[in-house]
C-alpha cells in the first residue's frame, strides 16, 4: 500500500493534479487520516500528551506573582528574569497587562 500526501506552496496552485496522480498510484487520504489517529491514540495510551510545552511552571508563575507585587519591578524585568517574553507573561497573568498600565 502506498501513502503520499499533495502539497501546494501558493494561493494560486491546486493540487487537483497531484490527488489524481496519489489516487492512480493507490494512495488514499482516509488511509492516512486513520493512521494519523490510531497513532496519536496510541501514544496518549502510553501517557504520552501532545503539544508544545508549557513557557512557565507553577513555579515560576508563583515566582511572577510576587515580583509584580513589587511596583519597582517591571513586566519586562520579570519576563526577562523568567527567559520569556512579555506576551507570554501577560498570557499567563492578563492582570499583568492591568497592573502594568495602572503603573504608567
Amino acid at each position: 500500500m502506498l501513502i503520499g500526501y499533495a502539497r501546494v506552496s501558493t494561493r494560486d496552485q491546486r493540487p487537483d493534479l497531484q490527488m489524481d496522480a496519489l489516487r492512480e498510484a493507490g494512495c488514499e487520504r482516509e488511509i492516512i487520516r486513520e493512521r494519523t489517529l490510531a497513532g496519536l491514540d496510541a501514544a496518549r495510551s502510553r501517557g504520552r500528551k501532545g503539544g508544545r510545552p508549557r513557557a512557565l511552571t507553577e513555579k515560576d508563575l508563583k515566582q511572577a506573582r510576587a515580583l509584580l507585587a513589587d511596583p519597582e519591578i517591571s513586566v519586562e524585568d520579570v519576563a526577562r528574569r523568567l527567559g520569556v517574553g512579555t506576551s507570554t507573561l501577560y498570557r499567563y497573568l492578563p492582570a499583568a497587562r492591568q497592573s502594568a498600565k495602572a503603573s504608567e
